[in-house]
C-alpha cells in the first residue's frame, strides 16, 4: 500500500549511528508498529526482539540474515524478513527508502 490512513506518528525520530540511519514510527489502530525511513552509504548491524519484515521501497542493499553464509543483494521493490531475537547486518550501497513492519 502506497500510504497508511488512521495511524498515529511518533513525532521524535529514531536515530541511529550518528544520523546516518534515522525513521518515524507509525502506529496503527490494532497497535500494529512500523517504522519509516532513510538509511545512508555505509554498514550496520542491528539487533531485533520481533521479526521484521524490511521493505525497501527505493536505493540498494546487501544483507546478510542470521545464519546465512552470503550477503543478500536486495533493491528497491523487494524485501526481506529478519527472525525474531537476532542480528542482521547491512551494507547500504546508496540512499535507501524503507518500511519496517514489527511482526508478532
Amino acid at each position: 500500500m502506497p500510504e497508511f490512513k488512521n495511524v498515529t506518528i511518533v513525532k521524535r525520530a529514531n536515530v541511529y549511528f550518528d544520523g546516518k540511519v534515522t525513521s518515524r514510527s507509525v502506529i496503527f489502530a490494532d497497535g500494529a508498529k512500523k517504522t519509516l525511513g532513510i538509511m545512508l552509504p555505509g554498514e550496520y548491524e542491528f539487533n531485533t526482539a520481533d521479526k521484521e519484515l524490511m521493505e525497501i521501497l527505493s536505493g540498494e542493499l546487501e544483507v546478510l540474515l542470521p545464519g546465512a553464509a552470503d550477503w543478500q543483494t536486495v533493491k528497491g521493490g523487494e524485501s526481506f524478513e529478519v527472525p525474531a531475537h537476532s542480528k542482521f547486518c547491512l551494507k547500504i550501497k546508496s540512499l535507501t527508502d524503507y518500511c519496517c513492519s514489527f511482526l508478532k
